[in-house]
């Protein structure tokens, strides 16, 4: 099946927020050169931005709740424009800080919104596959945005790279204006609507199943360097090129993640998990020979990034009045997530051999598992089959 143009512009807007969320971690020593502060300190750059996400998005969905979606996905773009031009003219790190803030707010909701309209684009079969196929923007940008990025900001100023993620972003822009068209909300949402919303228990669940399901892939790939280098035995100059395969298999994860779910949404996400837990295992041994890894990192962006769009879909059936603060909750509950995996990570590898990550990490998604099946036996109760 053709995927409607609109989609593909979703997707481009997609890449160029991937690409301001992470290219940062490249340019993280030139950055904090140039504003005379330590690489911790311009880390926080990540950390501010990873919040601004998780408390920003919500809130913007709920002052803007009124809005037509399509106006109010033009202004998150137009947010996120101004706030690259803004931090490709920084001259402090407090003016920068706030550039990445103000940028950040327009990823949730950009998501949230974005994957909703996705999926209304398409027949309800296909609805998991458009919002995956939006999604592979965020994967792209970890391939071709990221490096690229990474390799402009080292030859012509890291400034550079921002402009140019206004510029890509001023496209998405373009092409929303053009393409997506002015769908007519069928159901007229409030504040009160969609916050009737937090009361359900399902929505709680499914924020957990995505917070801890998820985070395991943070906290093995937040330390995926140090691993090929200290246990695979890379060497340094190679690591850029096993990160492309990395995402590759990202990407197609995304896609298989999409036909998955659209299948049988709980069923994928319980396969998922299970072979994720066990394949964590399995990583532990191929981990050891640095030519394995070439697979095995591969099967580890594959298999990690299947649940995506699985557990982005799950977060707008909760409620058919009102999807959108469920689906930017979600976007909210994945960089939470990032953040915890990231966090338990770095607890591991400062008081364990680096190794034994692949036997730790995966007891997060262990614990999604868990949720995963507590909110299975809520659905059947309460009669909702998913």
């Amino acid at each position: 099946m053709k995927y409607p143009i609109a989609i593909w512009m979703l997707a481009i807007g997609a890449f160029a927020i991937g690409m301001t969320e992470f290219v940062i971690m490249g340019l993280l020593p030139n950055i904090a050169r140039d504003f005379d502060v330590t690489v911790s300190q311009a880390g926080q750059l990540i950390t501010g931005y990873a919040l601004g996400v998780a408390i920003g998005g919500p809130i913007i969905v709920m002052l803007t709740i009124k809005w037509n979606r399509k106006y109010l996905l033009l202004a998150l773009m137009g947010i996120f424009i101004l706030g690259n031009f803004a931090a490709s003219f920084s001259t402090s790190y407090g003016f920068m800080m706030t550039s990445r803030i103000i940028t950040s707010l327009a990823h949730g909701s950009f998501f949230g919104i974005g994957s909703i309209l996705a999926a209304n684009m398409v027949r309800p079969e296909k609805r998991a596959s458009a919002m995956a196929l939006m999604f592979m923007g965020l994967s792209l940008s970890n391939i071709l945005g990221v490096p690229f990025g990474t390799l402009i900001g080292q030859n012509f100023g890291w400034p550079m790279t921002f402009m140019i993620i206004s510029i890509i972003g001023t496209l998405a822009l373009i092409g929303i204006i053009i393409f997506v068209p002015m769908q007519r909300d069928t159901i007229k949402s409030s504040v009160f609507k969609e916050l009737q919303i937090l009361k359900e228990k399902r929505l709680w669940l499914t924020l957990a199943v995505t917070l801890f399901g998820f985070s395991s892939v943070f906290a093995y790939f937040t330390y995926i360097s140090t691993v090929l280098t200290d246990v695979s035995n890379v060497q340094e100059n190679l690591i850029s090129y096993l990160l492309i395969i990395f995402g590759v298999g990202v990407t197609l994860g995304n896609v298989v993640g999409g036909k998955l779910a659209d299948w049988n949404l709980n069923k994928a996400l319980q396969i998922i998990f299970s072979v994720f837990i066990i394949y964590f295992v399995f990583l532990y041994f191929i981990q050891m020979n640095g030519v394995l890894m070439v697979a095995g990192i591969f099967f580890f962006g594959l298999i990690g990034f299947s649940m995506s769009p699985s557990l982005q879909f799950k977060s707008t059936l909760i409620s058919k009045d009102a999807p959108t603060l469920a689906s930017t909750l979600n976007q909210s509950a994945f960089n939470l997530g990032n953040a915890l995996g990231a966090f338990i990570g770095g607890i591991v590898v400062t008081n364990l051999p680096i190794a034994s990550l692949s036997l730790v990490a995966p007891i997060l998604t262990v614990i999604g598992l868990l949720f995963l099946l507590i909110s299975i036996a809520v659905e059947r109760k309460e009669s909702v089959i998913v």
